[in-house]
């Protein structure tokens, strides 16, 4: 068995809202869009994200609730932009940019959907 492909879903009470933060935030672009279900990436294809409403019959009813002990991260070329995008558009932040003890640049914040987003960076070695 070979894995072809790794795409992970999130929930969504709000899928234009959802897909507003992503597309804004990080520049991901949409590759398909419906009434339940978007599909986000990026230029080169090495990301996929996809936004599926959160009470639809895809999505078993044990786990419609809200996000809990998951959080994504974002490996970014620069921290300050993406904070810069954030407060720009109002988007909560949880944690201000911060250099980390394992030499990357953090910031966290929330989506629309409560879930907790982690955008990182490599910290320059100049």
């Amino acid at each position: 068995m070979s894995i072809q492909r790794f795409l992970v879903n999130i929930c969504s009470d709000n899928l234009v809202a959802s897909r507003d933060f992503y597309v804004n935030v990080l520049g991901l672009t949409v590759g398909f869009e419906s009434d339940w279900f978007i599909q986000l990436s990026e230029l080169q294809g090495v990301l996929e994200l996809g936004i599926i409403d959160r009470q639809h019959e895809m999505v078993p009813e044990t786990d419609q609730q809200l996000p809990q002990g998951t959080y994504l991260t974002f490996v970014v070329d620069d921290v300050e932009e993406a904070f810069q995008r954030a407060k720009d558009l109002s988007i909560e932040i949880v944690q201000s940019p911060q250099d980390t003890f394992y030499g990357q640049r953090r910031m966290l914040l929330r989506d629309p959907n409560g879930l907790l987003i982690d955008i990182s960076a490599l910290i320059s070695k100049d």
